[in-house]
């Protein structure tokens, strides 16, 4: 890893050597198909905008610093974790998912790979998990998304590995400046640029990251072939954003530190979750392998009209179904299908100022 700090690395990673008159940030480069040689296309020049770009190439180049691989683009990060199991998996295959992680790759898991005669096992993050014998491909989220349970990614890669699986880690909710699931022994990783990398809320992004040159080929075919890329614009925006990450990561885990005390002792909140707690299960493993606490807690209020209670009443909380970014949200998970208690509030602490984000939920939240 580089020994410049995070902020640095986050303001010039990925961007190309300047010459006088250049722009600090290349600008978007807006193309279907370019200019090809009269004699016909030669490899290495950009021919068409769904196999390359070079406003993509940069937001590449710079996600791979951080995380530490070559890396790939894609349109979400749905799309994202979707070419990494349909480029790994084969018929006859087994996948191992988490059964608390993001509910929309089960969903995947079950319409489409169960038809594909890709027999499909869950474990939780935070185990025990059942044999490797067998399995071409586990699955972790760490921390999982909703659960915030952390997994020693270490750990499971050295047992699914010498099972003879392949490992992939869905980094969202950590990000590359909180994890390197590649620098643990992870095979992929693989995130949803659209939450805290690019922290907005204004682009829908995802990536894989990976060493290995024969999958970063194949998903880059499959990215090609099924055309999940996404536009320059989008990929000029997140590189744009991606210069504040560390600014950003740094704000909301102070808040949810915060936030998560606060919430800890309050007589109406159970169930209180974040991985910086001291007495959080996951405390231990994340203080031993991350290297920051995303700003995502998790707590339960009594009913699911609490919580809209709650956010009635907040001035500064905004219901929304997503994480990461600049304003604090708050999602009631079971609304969306996921395994949780009907008040169960994934919180997304944003960068507002800690002491008017205490104040907001004391006024807001009831009483016991």
């Amino acid at each position: 890893m580089s020994t410049l700090g995070d902020s640095t690395r986050c303001v010039h990673a990925g961007i190309p050597p300047l010459s006088p008159g250049d722009p600090l940030q290349p600008g978007p480069v807006f193309a279907a198909p370019y200019a090809l040689p009269p004699d016909g296309y030669q490899p290495g020049l950009d021919g068409y905008g769904r196999g390359d770009n070079p406003t993509r190439r940069v937001l590449e180049a710079a996600i791979a610093d951080l995380e530490g691989g070559d890396t790939l683009a894609f349109a979400s990060g749905q799309a994202a974790v979707s070419a990494v199991l349909m480029t790994v998996l084969r018929p006859g295959d087994t996948v191992m998912l988490p059964s608390d992680g993001y509910y929309n790759v089960r969903t995947f898991a079950s319409s489409f790979l169960a038809g594909l005669d890709v027999r499909v096992v869950e474990a939780p993050t935070a185990g025990p998990y059942p044999s490797f014998d067998g399995v071409r491909l586990v699955l972790l989220e760490s921390p999982a998304n909703p659960s915030l349970d952390v997994v020693d990614i270490a750990a499971v890669s050295s047992a699914a590995h010498a099972a003879g699986a392949l490992v992939a880690v869905d980094n969202t909710a950590a990000t590359p400046l909180g994890q390197r699931p590649l620098d643990l022994g992870a095979d992929i990783s693989v995130a949803s640029g659209t939450k805290a990398l690019s922290g907005h809320s204004d682009l829908l992004l995802g990536y894989v990251s990976t060493r290995s040159e024969s999958l970063h080929a194949a998903m880059a075919s499959w990215r090609t072939l099924a055309g999940a890329i996404p536009s320059p614009f989008d990929a000029w925006l997140a590189r744009r954003s991606m210069s504040t990450l560390d600014l950003r990561l740094r704000q909301q885990t102070l808040n949810a530190a915060a936030l998560a005390t606060f919430l800890g002792s309050h007589p109406s909140v159970s169930n209180i979750r974040w991985p910086g707690l001291p007495s959080d299960p996951s405390f231990e493993i994340a203080a031993r392998q991350m290297r920051r606490i995303p700003g995502i807690i998790g707590f339960t209020l009594p009913t699911a009209a609490a919580v809209a209670d709650f956010l009635r009443a907040s001035q500064l909380v905004v219901a929304a179904t997503s994480f990461g970014g600049l304003h604090t949200t708050a999602d009631r998970r079971e609304q969306w299908g996921d395994r949780t208690a009907p008040g169960f509030v994934r919180l997304s602490c944003g960068i507002e100022d800690t002491d008017d984000l205490l104040a907001d939920f004391t006024a807001a939240l009831p009483p016991a």
